[in-house]
Order: structure tokens, then C-alpha cells, then sequence
């Protein structure tokens, strides 16, 4: 869908304008390419933490350099040292003279430790948090921030998170809190770092169209054999993702009594086991609470959240998930923030949160992982039918004033599913360009 505000933005006339009247200025976001260099510009470093060995190292690996420059392409800030409110200051210390100097898409890390017990440096660390937030709404041209908590003995588990933060695989994922070895995890390094799903089988359901087709893109990109479901009436469209990926595609209906039955015997069958599974179907009946039916409350419940639940328990029960397996789950700032006409939905994307938090330590028992993310505005079918007003309004209220593209959340997934992001448990990002409904 075609951002037309976008392109009169970006024209002679249409910058002056937008100068001028202090309208939204949405620069055209830098999305992975495989032929493109991971970070866009030099890289500076600050603080005194544990974590300096690490930032290093992954620096060094995307092949950034990390020198003083007119524009930067990340800046990243191991907060791990501040052990106490008044060190806070070293935060403005390192930002205040180079924030003018972000490049465009640049890229913003603070990294903290996950701030438990009632210490005066756990009070400093969970300062990072509003910190990490408001300098998100103060970037401009597409740069991003974000908040990586480590805890501590899991220092080297942080690459994964790194890479994709300091890419352009986080083009959409702004202001947000990720929390790394808190439930544990083993992190598992691939051999190719462009190849880290080889081997995997993944399971994406409602991948016929959408956001399921690009997730089930990018985790064949990754590596994996994709095995893309929808419902029946879907199947041709089903079948065009699955030969395209080079995958298998599977018509059920996801909602039927037999489909966790059915489930555990095709991967045992077919491929011994599933390694990724991502709960992506999803469907909307919007309606005022008042007007509601029964009907169109009881489908998004079993399509969004049931379904869901029933999968999981049978593959966990039945051992076909495999060690180090990832549950990703789709969730949605409506289920963090609430939405006028969709009290089915919102309670739905709330469960799907739930089940992350339920399933987060039952996972690391069994040396897995369940994470989900929470898409805003995302340029698809559905939003190119919601009404003008509402739809510009959902683009531009965000600090990206932007929608995102389903690549956007295909990529965090992504992140998660890596086998190097086996510390990365009980996670819910958003991908939302900051959309400033919600927490």
C-alpha cells in the first residue's frame, strides 16, 4: 500500500511545506539488504560496564568502525556500571554533545542489568528505561533506541540481540525493553550468522497472505524449511508462499477439535520434530461491545488465543518440539493499549501476552524459549481497508509517523527464532515505530 503523505513529504514542494506547518516528516526507513553494510556509518562507544568485551566483539563482526565522525551510524552505551542515581549523569555525559549527530537510521543502544531487588543500583537501572524512551521520541530521520537488560553471566548471549538491533533488521522496532538471561537460556552460535535457521523446520500459521507470507520469507532467507498453514479456502494462495519459499504447505483449519492431533503427527511424520513455531493466524470481528454476537466474540477467541494454547500443550506434551525450540507468538498494541470497536481483539493479543508470561519458564525448563511480538500500524490488506482518517492517524502517530511493512515484524521474528537467542525468554516487542498508544 502506497504511503502517499510519504512521497509528497519527500518532494521539493512538499518539504518546504511540511518545514514550515511542522507536519510529520516520515523518512523512508533502511531495511536489511543482504548486499548493504550492517551499520551505516561509524559507531561510538561509552560507559564502563561488563559488557564492553562484547559490544566489541559484535562491532567488529558486522565490520563497523568505532571512531569519532560528523555523523554517526549507532551510538552504544553499556549503562551496566551505574550503580547508583547519581551516576545517571554519565548517560548525558555520553549523549548530550553527539544526539545532533545521529545519522539517518542510526541507531541507539543503552545496555543495562535487569533491575531486580530494592538497591539503590536497581532503582538506577530501571531509570534507563524512561531514559531509553523519551530519547526515542526526541530522534529524528529514522534513528531508533532501544534498552537490552543482561543479566549478569550472560554476557555473550547478547550478540544475537546486538546484531539485530544495530541493523537494519530493526527498521520498525523503537523504544522497546528486551531482557536477556533472566530466565536462563543457553544461546547456541550458528555457523553462519547468515544462515542461523540451517537445519530448522518451522511451522507458520495464517502464512497465505500478509505478514504470515513475509514471516514465513524470511525464516526460508534464514534457512529453515518452512511448513506454511492456513485454512482450506486459503490453499491456493498457501500453496504460491510455500513454493516460493521452497517449503511444504499444510490446509487446516487451526480451530478444529483433531488440528493439535494432527499437528503432532505430520511433524513426527514428516520431519521428526519442529523446531519454530509461530502463532500468526489471526482474524478480526470488529464490533462496538454493544453490538457484538456471541459468534464474532467466540471466533477471535479460538482463531487468536485457543488455538493457540491447544498447539503448544500438544506439541510439549508429545516432546515434538526440539531442544532449543522457539514459540513465537503475534500479539498487538491493541492488547496492550485497547481499541474502540475491538474488545474480542484486545482480549485476544492481552491472552497471547499471558501466554508468554504462563509458558516463559516452562519453556526454559526444557531448554526452549516462547517470546511474541505486538505489531502497530503495519501496511497490509487489512489497513489499506480501514477508513482514511483512521488510517493516516494510525501511520503517523508514532515517533517514525510511519507504518510499518510485514517485513518489519518477519524480521523480529527472526531475532527470536535464532538459535543464538536462546537467553531472549518471555519477551513481548513491540514493532511499532514507537506508535505512542500504549506503554
Amino acid at each position: 500500500m502506497t504511503d502517499r503523505y510519504q512521497q509528497f513529504a519527500r518532494s521539493g514542494v512538499g518539504r518546504q511545506i511540511v518545514r514550515r506547518l511542522g507536519l510529520p516528516n516520515p523518512v523512508p526507513l533502511r531495511r536489511f539488504s543482504p548486499d548493504q553494510t550492517a551499520i551505516d556509518g561509524p559507531a561510538l562507544v561509552g560507559g564502563n560496564g561488563r559488557l564492553g568485551d562484547t559490544v566489541a566483539s559484535v562491532l567488529k563482526a558486522l565490520g563497523a568502525e568505532v571512531a569519532d565522525g560528523e555523523r554517526y551510524g549507532a551510538l552504544v552505551f553499556d549503562a551496566t556500571g551505574i550503580d547508583e542515581p547519581a551516576k545517571l549523569r554519565e548517560l548525558y555525559d555520553f549523549f548530550h554533545p553527539v544526539m545532533r549527530r545521529i545519522g539517518t537510521c542510526g541507531r541507539v543502544v543503552v545496555l543495562g542489568t535487569p533491575p531486580e531487588g530494592d538497591s539503590r543500583a536497581a532503582i538506577a537501572q530501571r531509570a534507563l528505561e524512561g531514559f531509553t524512551r523519551s530519547v526515542g521520541k526526541e530522534l529524528t530521520r529514522g534513528a531508533t533506541a532501544q534498552l537490552v537488560y543482561v543479566a549478569p553471566g550472560f554476557e555473550a548471549a547478547a550478540e544475537s540481540t546486538l546484531r539485530f538491533l544495530l541493523s537494519a533488521k530493526s527498521a520498525f522496532v523503537d523504544a522497546q525493553v528486551i531482557r536477556i538471561g533472566t530466565l536462563g537460556g543457553q544461546s547456541v552460535e550458528p555457523e553462519d550468522w547468515d544462515k542461523p535457521l540451517r537445519g530448522k523446520v518451522a511451522l507458520v500459521t495464517g502464512a497465505s497472505r500478509g505478514i504470515g507470507a513475509s514471516i514465513a520469507e524470511v525464516l526460508a532467507r534464514d534457512g529453515a524449511h518452512v511448513v506454511a498453514l492456513d485454512i482450506p479456502a486459503q490453499g491456493a494462495e498457501l500453496s504460491e508462499v510455500a513454493n516460493r519459499v521452497r517449503g511444504s504447505s499444510l490446509q487446516l483449519d487451526i480451530t478444529a477439535q483433531d488440528a493439535p492431533a494432527e499437528l503432532v503427527r505430520y511433524f513426527t511424520e514428516r520431519h521428526g520434530g519442529v523446531d519454530i513455531v509461530v502463532h500468526n493466524a489471526g482474524i478480526t470481528r470488529d464490533k462496538r461491545l454493544a453490538n457484538m454476537s456471541d459468534g464474532a466474540w467466540d471466533s477471535v477467541i479460538a482463531v487468536n488465543l485457543s488455538s493457540q494454547l491447544a498447539v503448544n500443550d500438544a506439541l510439549l506434551d508429545a516432546d515434538v518440539l526440539r531442544a532449543n525450540g522457539r514459540i513465537v507468538g503475534v500479539s498487538s498494541i491493541a492488547g496492550i493499549a485497547g481499541n474502540n470497536g475491538q474488545t474480542n481483539y484486545a482480549t485476544s493479543k492481552a491472552g497471547v501476552i499471558g501466554m508468554v508470561d504462563a509458558y516463559a519458564p516452562v519453556l526454559a525448563a526444557r531448554g526452549a524459549t516462547i517470546n511474541a511480538v505486538a505489531p502497530g500500524f503495519i501496511e497490509t490488506k487489512m489497513t489499506a481497508a480501514v477508513p482514511l482518517f483512521v488510517r493516516e492517524a494510525g501511520r503517523r502517530m508514532s515517533s517514525l509517523a510511519q507504518g510499518g511493512l510485514p517485513v518489519d515484524v518477519a524480521e523480529t521474528i527472526a531475532w527470536y527464532a535464532s538459535p543464538a537467542s536462546g537467553a531472549v525468554n518471555g519477551n513481548v516487542v513491540r514493532v511499532c515505530g514507537q506508535s505512542l498508544l500504549g506503554a
